[in-house]
């Protein structure tokens, strides 16, 4: 690896329109009337997906990213693209703008006091494939990350071929491959798609899999991982899962053959669990694990750091490239997970997430203090 390891992030891209409301006085079900206008306020524009979340908090953090991302020739695609541009010059280089296709958007709905909804279009999402990452680009990195293949039907159909095919240059390329899930909607085509036998097909090219405890419930198992989800919703710890039950889910990852699991716990934290197979995680390319011994094995805890919230927009992103961040500088399985949590509880104190990170070496400076930690209602034997 090269003493300034070099990060792609690929995969779901949108524009985020965020209009501003007042609280609600008679629900939700207001806004819905028809022929009622409602009066709602200024709107806050941002992006979103995997390649603006994760990939702009680790140039934040202060490492070396390429974005790999489609947008269409439209205003929306402007608007994602000068975004980036005001991040850090050069990160929209590697961007693909395809005139033939629609720039991807969300509108946000987020009354105060009431669950956010979203109304989102796929749009240039759906059309992205393995060849829209070039080999050129994969020649010059050493990790590679790809993020929300349910929101992305050419990456999920035909049981994920385009996405094994993806992760199979990656690996030949000698990166580090990376991947994280969101949770497909039941209702959706891809509600529909076996994700096990997805799964199964691609971990053996994943070496950091890093998806949320609802995600992989639902993914191994829908009619219970639903019942996870729906406890979530409910603000039920874990989604009722027990410490035992995240190990079982993480040790059928790893049999499908991915090296680490990173499994992202919401309001407790994160929970890493790597195999117990050496050999497999000396095989996880440039900017993997510097220590394939001291990570064999490993089967950690870390809950979230005590913040103030201010929004937590991107907070699951934020902890992925806070790991990413610390597996590339070659920290053990502790410190990259304790990093990890600590990007982002960071990544809470302010309202744009990603945008609003310090550089990496600061986080590190409050980890090394007495930084208080929230309780947790669910215990775990290892804890860092």
């Amino acid at each position: 690896m090269s003493d300034t390891p070099t990060l792609i992030v690929a995969g779901h891209v949108c524009l985020d329109i965020h209009p501003e409301f007042a609280p609600l006085t008679e629900g939700l079900q207001s806004l819905l009337v028809p022929g009622k206008l409602v009066e709602v306020g200024g709107a806050r524009v941002t992006t979103g997906g995997a390649v603006s979340n994760t990939g702009l908090a680790l140039h934040r953090l202060g490492l070396k990213v390429r974005l790999a991302g489609k947008v269409g020739q439209d205003a929306f695609g402007r608007a994602v693209l000068e975004n980036y541009r005001g991040v850090g010059a050069g990160l929209d280089d590697s961007m693909i703008v395809d005139p033939a296709v629609a720039t991807s958007y969300s509108i946000c709905i987020t009354p105060p006091g009431i669950d956010r909804m979203f109304w989102h279009c796929p749009g240039a999402n759906h059309t992205f494939c393995s060849d829209d990452v070039a080999d050129a680009l994969l020649s010059g990195g050493d990790l590679f990350h790809f993020g929300y293949p349910p929101l992305m039907r050419r990456m999920y159909a035909r049981d994920g071929a385009e996405l094994e095919a993806l992760y199979r240059r990656a690996k030949a390329a000698g990166l580090t491959t990376s991947l994280d899930m969101t949770l497909p909607d039941p209702a959706s085509e891809s509600g529909r798609i076996d994700w096990r036998a997805l799964l199964r097909r691609v971990l053996p090219h994943v070496d950091l899999f890093v998806p949320s405890l609802d995600e992989t419930a639902y993914m191994l198992d829908p009619v219970r991982g639903a019942a996870v989800r729906d406890r979530s919703a409910a603000g039920v710890p874990l989604g009722g899962c027990s410490a035992d039950d995240v190990q079982r889910l993480c040790a059928q990852l790893t049999e499908m053959g991915t090296a680490v699991v990173m499994l992202k716990l919401g309001k407790q934290g994160a929970y890493l669990q790597a195999t117990r197979d050496a050999a497999r995680l000396a095989a996880c390319g440039r900017a993997g694990p510097s220590d394939p011994a001291a990570w064999a094995g490993a089967a950690l805890q870390a809950a979230c750091f005590t913040v103030e919230v201010a929004g937590t927009t991107g907070a699951g992103d934020c902890t992925i490239a806070g790991f990413l961040a610390a597996v590339a500088q070659g920290l053990g399985p502790a410190d990259a997970l304790r990093m990890a949590v600590g990007v982002g509880s960071t990544s809470v104190e302010g309202r744009d997430g990603a945008r609003d990170l310090p550089p990496l070496a600061r986080i590190a400076e409050r980890l090394a203090t007495a930084w208080p930690r929230d309780p947790s209602p669910v215990p775990f034997p290892h804890v860092v």
